[in-house]
């Protein structure tokens, strides 16, 4: 969802209507205004992202008309009408014909927008989960999407296909969960291997004692060789291809010495031959440790980490990444319905405060557990984790702190004004900040 909700403003008075635009836009929206309704209607589609207010009493069309016009290209588009000489019965009639609300002038600009942002935040999940339904019927994302919107995904999209095409080692670092292999089957994807072998070294499984042969293969006739022919090891599985070593740091001292001269000289020795075998790889390792950090105080191979950190990537948390998390849990989600063969569920309110306030500390394997979890229809302990709520006063409890947190991001830290869009008087207001742990300073603009 954008940070700034978009508004079709329409009213006949166009002193009024230029006032509205510019106190809407200082207070954050995308704002475009029309004095003809007429104008107002084209564009309108039912794909519109955002919300329209609406003056009532203007010649040649009114309010309501335009509200009917309106619903029959979408009904589920949030119309609120605003009028100077509402009524009980005009108000009524109103709500009766579908206006997502009605206020009256003059209105304040906190009680205006908090009805505009609860207005766009109920157009975005209706545009979200029409967008679900229509995923459900397209192919799944491939190994080597990498998925995301945000501007850290883009730059890394394109280092990908750049280091794909050049065939450089790299290091990927970042936290775990956060997408560190799908990064390193991008950089194959977008490459000139993009159809060779992509081998994934789980590197904290490694046997010691069996790594000669399990990992450089064995001749014929060796006795970890099968019998009357040779054990072909992983990284010749990888020629021409990738390998990928996950957990790069999980490698013992005596292993990443190996390692080592197999990746600078590119070549190997199976166990009981005679003479090496030349290898064409490209290497790509990935930590959630600081490698370098390790190669410092001597626990890693100092010259194993200057040859794979030649180039070094980073994935960040989705906390830092936010854009990201509705895109990979709308892939998730339809991911897991695809495989159970069931409906896509609808993204309720409370899915939608949890992927907007939760920091998603286990990153995607966490998103994508609570996303198969709502694919399945479970709630509460089963659907999040072990911080999930687990009965309905909790699930209330995390809705209405995800409110709260949106509120204050909303008006960064205004409480005169973030009370008003939730329309608490203060006590109730400080009193649910105490319960939930929430300091209005920390959203404060520090500028």
């Amino acid at each position: 969802m954008s940070d700034k909700f978009l508004v079709r403003l329409v009213d006949d008075d166009e002193d009024l209507l230029a006032a509205e635009l510019q106190s809407l836009k200082i207070a954050g929206f995308r704002a475009e205004g029309f004095s003809d309704p007429r104008k107002a209607l084209e564009g309108i589609t039912e794909d519109y992202p955002g919300v329209i207010l609406s003056d009532v009493r203007m010649p040649g069309m009114d309010g309501f008309e335009f509200h009917r016009q309106i619903r029959a290209i979408d009904e589920d588009l949030p119309v609120i009408l605003l009028t100077g000489h509402g009524d009980v019965p005009m108000a009524v009639e109103a709500m009766r014909a579908g206006a997502w609300d009605f206020l009256t002038k003059p209105v304040s600009l906190d009680q205006l927008t908090a009805a505009l942002r609860r207005a766009a935040q109920a157009r975005a999940l209706v545009l979200e989960n029409r967008s679900l339904r229509q995923m459900k019927s397209q192919p799944l994302p491939v190994r080597g999407d990498l998925l995301g919107v945000s501007p850290v995904v883009t730059r890394l999209r394109d280092a990908a296909a750049r280091l794909g095409e050049a065939g450089i080692d790299a290091l990927i670092t970042g936290p775990t969960g956060a997408g560190k292999e799908a990064l390193a089957h991008a950089i194959q994807a977008l490459g000139s291997r993009a159809n060779r072998p992509f081998v994934h070294v789980a590197c904290d499984t490694l046997d010691e004692g069996r790594f000669d042969s399990e990992f450089f293969g064995a001749e014929a006739g060796h006795p970890d060789a099968p019998r009357h022919s040779r054990l072909v090891g992983r990284i010749e599985k990888a020629h021409r291809g990738t390998l990928y070593l996950d957990r790069v740091e999980m490698l013992t001292a005596p292993l990443q010495a190996r390692l080592l001269h197999a990746i600078e000289t590119r070549s190997f020795w199976a166990a009981g031959a005679t003479s090496p075998r030349p290898l064409d790889l490209h290497v790509l390792a990935s930590t959630s440790a600081d490698l370098g950090a390790l190669a410092r105080e001597g626990s890693f191979h100092a010259d194993l980490y200057y040859r794979l950190s030649g180039v070094t990537l980073h994935v960040p948390p989705l906390a830092e990444r936010r854009g990201d998390i509705p895109v990979l849990f709308r892939a998730f989600l339809i991911e897991a319905c695809q495989r159970y063969n069931l409906p896509v569920p609808e993204i309720t309110p409370f899915v939608r405060a949890r992927l907007d306030s939760h920091d998603w500390p286990g990153n995607g394997r966490e998103l994508r557990q609570f996303a198969e979890a709502q694919a399945l229809g479970l709630t509460g302990s089963e659907a999040g984790g072990a911080d999930a709520p687990t009965d309905l006063s909790g699930m209330m409890a995390r809705y209405e702190a995800g409110l709260l947190r949106e509120a204050l991001r909303a008006t960064k830290g205004n409480v005169t004004r973030a009370m008003a869009q939730l329309n608490l008087p203060r006590k109730t207001f400080y009193d649910k900040l105490a319960k939930h742990g929430l300091q209005a300073e920390s959203f404060r603009d520090r500028g």
